[in-house]
């Protein structure tokens, strides 16, 4: 039983799906949310980084990208650019 447990891996923190959504100014500092409290920041941050890269290569690329929809398999993300930022729409999907 010992050795089982020196290999277990702790279990994951589940948070609940979110729904709302929030903004980010051109240097990705957040500007407003209308996320729940409880959903980690880190995420915010996650993926604020990845929208605002995926906007900049797109300019860079003179790719005329001004909204960028992701289907997962429970969760909708929608992201707008805004002059260098972007607002962030969050949206658990209903099964």
């Amino acid at each position: 039983m010992g050795l089982l447990s020196l290999f277990a891996k702790p279990a994951a923190k589940l948070v609940r799906l979110p729904s709302g959504s929030f903004t980010l100014d051109e240097h990705g500092r957040l500007m407003t949310s209308t996320l729940p409290q409880a959903f980690p920041e880190e995420y915010i941050r996650e993926i604020g980084d990845q929208v605002l890269a995926s906007f900049n290569e797109a300019r860079k690329a003179q790719i005329p990208l001004t909204e960028l929809v992701i289907n997962y398999a429970t969760l909708k993300l929608v992201a707008r650019e805004m002059r260098g930022g972007a607002m962030i729409f969050i949206m658990p999907l209903r099964q």
